[in-house]
This record gives structure tokens, sequence and C-alpha cells, in this order.
């Protein structure tokens, strides 16, 4: 299943690259294109693949929703692969977003601290469950508001799947352009107002400390 409620027709072009070496390939994912195959024919044009044209050797490491843009990070070896899967899994990769969300938030800062697990019935959404869910904790900072809405940034100190949109919604601001999470007028924006805009981490192979960005376009 992809990742919104949407007819799938990702957009056309070509994919911006941020930074690249022998073992690290870093790119700007734009909104709308899944990161990896989904089910069916229909569903086979993707990051990955438009990456492998180039790069056959191209690797998962991550992944963002269908409807986040922003930075990812793929390995072109395998050696790479495993040490930035094991980096992502222990949280030393950091990660900063940029948000628009419904509504005016009243503090400047604050903390979403509410475990998360699939709601099977209606699959892939995710709901908080304070019994079986996995603990989820994002970091927020008030950024801007603007006419009625307000631009925040977002430190997901955990990475479970829809996190920041499920947060965000259980905060009361649900995100703009969310096809599962926000309703009625938040929900009425050409595209989902979420990017990955951030990324802090040590190289796995030859240990510089990196600090990439892919400039928000919202």
């Amino acid at each position: 299943m992809t990742d919104a409620a949407t007819p799938y027709d990702p957009p056309d072009g070509p994919i911006p690259e941020i930074w690249r070496d022998e073992h690290l390939l870093v790119v700007d994912k734009p909104d709308g294109l899944l990161s990896v195959p989904g089910r069916g024919a229909h569903l086979a044009d993707c990051l990955i693949a438009r990456l492998a044209e180039r790069d056959p050797e191209v690797l998962l490491c991550h992944r963002l929703d269908r409807d986040t843009s922003g930075i990812m990070v793929f390995a072109l070896t395998k050696l790479a692969q495993r040490k930035m899967g094991r980096m992502f899994e222990v949280k030393r990769v950091k990660k900063r977003y940029v948000a628009r969300v419904w509504g005016e938030v009243a503090a400047p800062s604050g903390t979403v601290d509410l475990p998360l697990i699939v709601d099977w019935p209606n699959r892939p959404l995710q709901h908080v469950n304070h019994e079986r869910g996995k603990p989820a904790v994002t970091e927020w900072r008030r950024e801007a508001v603007e006419d009625g809405t307000t631009r925040m940034r977002l430190m997901p100190r955990t990475g479970r799947s829809h996190q920041l949109r499920v947060h965000m919604r259980e905060l009361g601001h649900p995100i703009l352009g969310d096809p599962f999470y926000a309703e009625g007028a938040a929900r009425d924006f050409p595209r989902m107002m979420l990017h990955a805009e951030g990324l802090k981490f040590e190289h796995p192979v030859t240990g510089q400390m990196l600090r990439l960005a892919a400039p928000c376009p919202f």
C-alpha cells in the first residue's frame, strides 16, 4: 500500500544530489515519490529505482514516507549500508525536519512522548497505544506563525513509522496536507508540508562528521 490516500502519480524530473563519495550517496527526495517499490507494477517507479539507473550498486539505508520530501542517504557498498543501518538503529543519526501545521501553536517548544503501533484494521495508519506501542519521542520548536498555521522544527529522537505525523496530530496541530491524519481545511493543501531538512552523522567508513541539508521547498 502506498503512503497516501490518493492515486500514485510521482513527479518527473532529476533527483537533486546533495553529496557523494565512493561509499555514500545523499539526495533530496521530491514529495509524491515512493522511496522503494510498492506492491504492483503501478508502484514500481520509486527513488531507489531511479538512482539505480545511474548507480546500479545503490543500497537502501532508511526511508521517507511517499509524501515527505527531503534528505535521504543511500549506500554504494555493502559495508557502508551495514554500518549506516546500525547507526540509524542506535540513534547516532541526528534528524531535523521542517513542517507546517494547522493552527497557532502557543508554546515555543516542547516534547511529544507517545508510544506508537500500527492500526491493523486501518494499516498503514499508526496510532497511540500505551500498552503495546513502541516508544516514540519527538522534540519540537515553534519557528513562526503564518496565517493561522505554524512553521515547526521537528527533531525526532526515535524513528517510528508516521511518528511526526501522528505526534503533531496528537499535539492538536496536524501537518498541513496530510492525507491520513489531517481533516477538513487542514488537509486541503497541494502537498503534505513535511520536509526532512537535515542530517548529522559520522561517516560510517571514514569517520568524517557530516552535516548535510536539503533546502525546504515550502
